[in-house]
Formats: structure tokens, C-alpha cells, sequence
């Protein structure tokens, strides 16, 4: 019994087997002929493709394919001018102006002021900066910047009117309408007199005023001067003419240093005591406040020095 069953079995599967072969598709046989045609195609390829002219292989890519490209147009190349020229040297400010003239031995003498200086210069002179005067004229002075051999005119104003006298010869007349100052050794005249006025105690914040009073038996018609202070002590609130140069010119300028210089020049005339300038003071604090004459000339008709005797400092104290 046990044998039929697996005899059934055996039948069973062998049924399938052959069912299972009838259903499914068959595996391609190979055909012996077709790597024959390949080759006969590939040989007829070869001998058509062999007639056309040869290419250059493709090189590499000269930008990216799909890359940004703008339409604008191309901006313009702006090409560079010729560099310029470098710049000329030029001298500096002119430091000096003309403040007056005076003249010994025929020669003429300018005075010239530089800041809160005096100076007495003539032809050929040597000054501070590379400076030179050159000439001395009617119209003006003439100085000439060394390192660039630049000259430059100082004006005069009519005021001044600079001479430009000629040394005389032996023997020789003076030029007619120019008679020689008197000098005060030959002629026994005086020298000039100055001297200060003024209170001798003040009250710090209140203001004040110093005279310079002047004496002299000669004409004077101009004078540059330089006053000295203490500022510390004392601030100048004014500066103006006396009544000797009332009618004139007057110039002044104050340095906050404690320095003024003046510029006065009139008709020319003998002063007695007159009133030279005053100054207006305003004490700051208490202390022994001081006022000197640093520097002055004294300029006659005809243009020639003056002598003068320097007046002691002006000397005040200042309370609270």
C-alpha cells in the first residue's frame, strides 16, 4: 500500500514536470551564422566611413555652456592722460613789510618789520629766511629769495615816501630843498626826550591809560615802534594817535604775547611834551605790571635818524 502511494507520486510530479516544459518559452538556440553578419556589417561600415575627410577631435570647452552672460555693453577704456607737470616752486608768504626809513651818511637805511621785530636794513643786506634787499627805491624795497632767485617788491605807502639819496662828493653841495638834519653834536641840539604817564597804582579789572609823550627841537614826521607788556598782568584793549600825530597815519597791530607795534608817521614838526600815542590797558590780576619801549626809530623831514634819549620802563602796580 505504502509502495502504490509513492509510485503515485512519482507519476504526479512527473506530470507536472512535463506540463511545466510545455507552458514555458524555449531558450533561443545559437545561431553559429550571426557573429558572421555582425562582422560582414562592420567590415561594410568601415569602407563607407572611410571615404569621408577626417576631423580634428573636439578640443577642450572654451567656457562654460549654460553660464551667465550679460548683454550690456562693453564698458569704454578710459586710457590714461600724460601725468601732469609737477608744480613750480613759489617762495613763502613775504615776512616782512615796511615800516618806515632813515638814512646815516647818505645811505639810505628802511626799517623793516618782520612779526613783533624792528629791523634796520640798506642795500645788499642779509635777512633771516634766505632773504637779500637788493634795492631801495621811491616805490618800494626789493628782496630777493636766495634758494629760488625770486625777487619780490615790497610797497610803500605814500605816507613813508622813501628817498633814495645819493652820497655826496667831496666838495659837493647838498641837493637844493634837502638841508641836512642838525646833528646834535655838531649843531648842539638835544636828542629827542621821551617819557611815560600814567597812574602809578590800579585797580585789577579797571581800565587805564599810559601816554608816550615826546620833546624834541627837531621835526619828526614818522616813527616805527615796538611796546613790550607783561600779559600776564595786563591786556591791551586800544591802541591810538596823540595829539602830535593826530592828523597823520597811524597804524598798529597787538600780539596777544604781549607785544604792539606801531606805525605813525604826520606833517613833521618840533614837539614839546606832545603826546606821542596812548595805550589802554585792562588789568587781569594784582602784581607789579611793566611797559617798555623795546625798539624806536625816529625819522626826521628829510628821512635821516633822529637821536633819542630811551625812557625807563612805565612801572604800575595792580591791587584787588
Amino acid at each position: 500500500m505504502r509502495k502504490k502511494r509513492i509510485l503515485g507520486l512519482l507519476v504526479v510530479a512527473g506530470g507536472v514536470v512535463a506540463v511545466a516544459g510545455l507552458l514555458l518559452p524555449g531558450r533561443p538556440q545559437p545561431d553559429s551564422a550571426q557573429p558572421a553578419r555582425t562582422e560582414a556589417r562592420s567590415a561594410s561600415s568601415d569602407g563607407r566611413f572611410a571615404a569621408l575627410p577626417s576631423r580634428d577631435a573636439i578640443g577642450k570647452p572654451r567656457g562654460e555652456l549654460f553660464g551667465f552672460r550679460s548683454w550690456a555693453p562693453p564698458r569704454p577704456v578710459v586710457k590714461a592722460g600724460p601725468a601732469a607737470a609737477p608744480a613750480a616752486p613759489v617762495p613763502p608768504p613775504m615776512p616782512y613789510r615796511i615800516a618806515g626809513q632813515v638814512v646815516h651818511d647818505g645811505t639810505a637805511r628802511v626799517v623793516l618789520a618782520r612779526d613783533d621785530r624792528v629791523l634796520t636794513v640798506r642795500e645788499g643786506e642779509m635777512l633771516d629766511d634766505n632773504y637779500r634787499v637788493e634795492s631801495i627805491k621811491a616805490d618800494g624795497v626789493t628782496l630777493v629769495y636766495l634758494p629760488l632767485g625770486v625777487r619780490e617788491q615790497l610797497p610803500v605807502s605814500a605816507a613813508l615816501k622813501l628817498d633814495t639819496p645819493a652820497v655826496a662828493g667831496a666838495g659837493a653841495a647838498p641837493a637844493p630843498g634837502r638841508a641836512p638834519e642838525p646833528s646834535s653834536a655838531a649843531g648842539g641840539s638835544r636828542p629827542a626826550q621821551l617819557r611815560w604817564e600814567g597812574p602809578e597804582r590800579v585797580q585789577a579789572g579797571s581800565n587805564f591809560n599810559v601816554a608816550l609823550k615826546l620833546t624834541s627841537d627837531q621835526p619828526v614826521r614818522a616813527s616805527p615802534l615796538q611796546l613790550s607788556f607783561d600779559a600776564k598782568l595786563l591786556e591791551a584793549v586800544a591802541v591810538r594817535p596823540g595829539g602830535f600825530f593826530s592828523d597823520g597815519n597811524f597804524t598798529y597791530r597787538v600780539n596777544p604775547g604781549g607785544s604792539i607795534f606801531v606805525g605813525a608817521s604826520g606833517a613833521g614838526g618840533a614837539a614839546a611834551d606832545a603826546e606821542f600815542l596812548i595805550v589802554t590797558f585792562r588789568p587781569i590780576r594784582s602784581g607789579a605790571a611793566e611797559l617798555k619801549l623795546s625798539s624806536l626809530v625816529l625819522q626826521g623831514a628829510s628821512g635821516r635818524a633822529i637821536a633819542h634819549e630811551a625812557p625807563a620802563a612805565f612801572r604800575t602796580a595792580i591791587i584787588q
